[in-house]
């Protein structure tokens, strides 16, 4: 299948590594420019690198912290200078810290509402007027099964990522007559270093080791794995290709069979 996304130019949030890179190395492999943005300087750097020796493609570091809105301006503002225009968004952050609802002060949920879904917002909003002036765009969203099925101990992203999904089917209604398609990609157990740290939290509460968590999650999952960040990859770079033209406003769960609703 060819993507037909060569030369076109795509902004994957927290992208250093995880599920981020994952899409992203996807994009560079089919011929994109990838613009990467992630916390840490040297982590992003180090990413950027990675994907230009593997796939000789154009990639493009910025640090940047998806909480803050000036630096989700800036980031948007960087792209355009450099590649003057965008053509795909990934938005993608870290996820809240685990917990339940005795566990959290205003502050937590400020500071979640501020990461998770006015993140999401905010990179929306940067990206939408370059969009507009190429004729049009895909936004894909990496959220949770959480939106499907709240999560126990996850209250903060149970929460916010619900938001996220509303907020995407009802753009997608918005601005489809522009030509610009938004998606969300739900990831199950993706094996990923936040969910190595879930699966440690699971472990420290309970007293069990982290490998016995780990079975115990794999036992659920028809498939019997964690999936890899290839495959969750894969599925968003179709989702934010010309390969998914008339798909938008869609939720695409990528996890081994786990969710258990039809």
């Amino acid at each position: 299948m060819n993507l037909n996304i060569e030369g076109k130019v795509f902004m994957v949030a927290a992208s250093s590594k995880g599920l981020g890179f994952g899409i992203a190395r996807e994009l560079a492999k089919n011929g994109a420019t990838v613009c990467l943005a992630s916390r840490t300087k040297n982590e992003v750097e180090a990413a950027a690198q990675k994907l230009r020796t593997e796939t000789n493609a154009t990639v493009h570091a910025s640090v940047f912290d998806a909480s803050e809105a000036k630096s989700i301006e800036n980031w948007v503002n960087e792209v355009v200078q450099a590649f003057e225009r965008i053509d795909g968004l990934v938005v993608n952050a870290g996820g809240p810290p685990p917990g339940n609802f005795d566990d959290f002060t205003d502050d937590n949920w400020q500071a979640a509402f501020n990461l998770t879904l006015m993140s999401a917002v905010r990179m929306i909003r940067g990206v939408l007027p370059h969009m507009r002036s190429g004729g049009g765009g895909s936004v894909l969203t990496i959220t949770s099964l959480s939106v499907k099925e709240p999560i126990n101990g996850l209250l903060l992203s149970n929460v916010f990522r619900s938001g996220v999904a509303s907020l995407v089917k009802s753009l997608a209604n918005e601005l489809a007559g522009e030509n610009i398609r938004v998606n969300n990609l739900i990831p199950g157990r993706i094996d990923t270093d936040r969910v190595k740290s879930l699966d440690k939290n699971i472990s420290e509460k309970q007293g069990v080791p982290v490998e016995k968590i780990k079975e115990q999650h794999e036992a659920l999952i028809p498939l019997g794995r964690y999936g890899t960040t290839e495959e969750f990859g894969k599925a968003g770079a179709f989702l934010l290709s010309d390969a998914a033209s008339y798909i938008t406003g869609a939720s695409l769960v990528v996890d081994g069979g786990l969710l258990k609703g039809v």
